[in-house]
């Protein structure tokens, strides 16, 4: 009993950090570009996910997860810092309110027909990688201990604990300044970008997935660096005129 309450929690721990990633992405995309694309690439990726587990087995072992780290990671990597970018210069011109607060107004949004292929493609990716990798740590706890039901338990449960929270903590998400949102979503984005797409190209980080926050302290504080340059340049331009015409240039 005890083998299996220890093989239990372990894969529940270390497939959680893999959840809290997963639907950190989900979350941050749908918040920012819209949720109907996005659900569909989230659900679009658990199906795969699900046909790839249950073809493979244990097989899961032998694929190969670097190319696909490499891939997935350059895809949030491109995103994420152009959503940086444009978050570092609303926050700096406009604060935290952003250019719009209504959601339906923000040009982020999408409202064309069809499918947003670009909040589908990262929740894709995101959920695929990030299922994949909690797949892994199944097999590879449960074989070892002999214990693969327990094991199972532990990332199912694992990824139902963390996307519970996720929906729970989804009015907070929505209720942050979109200038603000966008800037954090591309963090984010950038920093598990540029985490993966370093380890699908071999590179090994100190403390593994613990070396995340510290990516993330430096872009927020990146970030932080480029808002005081950026306000400093649009308080040096705007010296000049008078205060409506400042107010009219941040419209």
């Amino acid at each position: 009993m005890t083998g299996v309450a220890t093989v239990l929690v372990k894969t529940f721990l270390a497939a959680a950090v893999e959840a809290i990633e997963m639907v950190t992405i989900v979350v941050g995309v749908g918040a920012t570009r819209g949720w109907r694309s996005t659900v569909l690439g989230a659900g679009a990726g658990f199906l795969v996910l699900a046909v790839v587990v249950v073809g493979l087995g244990f097989a899961l072992s032998a694929i190969p997860i670097g190319p696909l780290r490499l891939v997935v990671g350059a895809l949030l990597l491109v995103f994420g810092l152009q959503w940086f970018r444009k978050g570092v210069t609303r926050v700096a011109a406009n604060g935290l309110a952003g250019l719009r607060a209504n959601v339906a107004d923000d040009p982020e949004v999408w409202r064309g027909r069809g499918v947003d292929w670009t909040a589908f493609v990262l929740a894709f990716k995101g959920v695929l990688l990030e299922g994949l990798e909690v797949a892994f740590i199944v097999v590879s706890f449960g074989a070892n201990a002999g214990r693969l039901g327990a094991a199972v338990g532990g990332g199912v449960a694992a990824v139902v604990v963390v996307g519970v929270v996720g929906i729970a903590l989804l009015r907070v998400v929505l209720r942050i300044p979109r200038s603000l949102l966008q800037l954090v979503v591309g963090i984010l984005l950038t920093t598990f970008g540029s985490f993966w797409a370093l380890e699908g190209i071999g590179v090994s980080w100190p403390g593994g997935d613990g070396a995340i926050p510290g990516l993330l302290a430096a872009y927020v504080l990146t970030a932080t660096v480029n808002i005081a340059i950026e306000r400093r340049g649009v308080s040096e331009c705007a010296a000049p005129f008078g205060r409506s015409e400042v107010t009219t240039w941040h419209a």
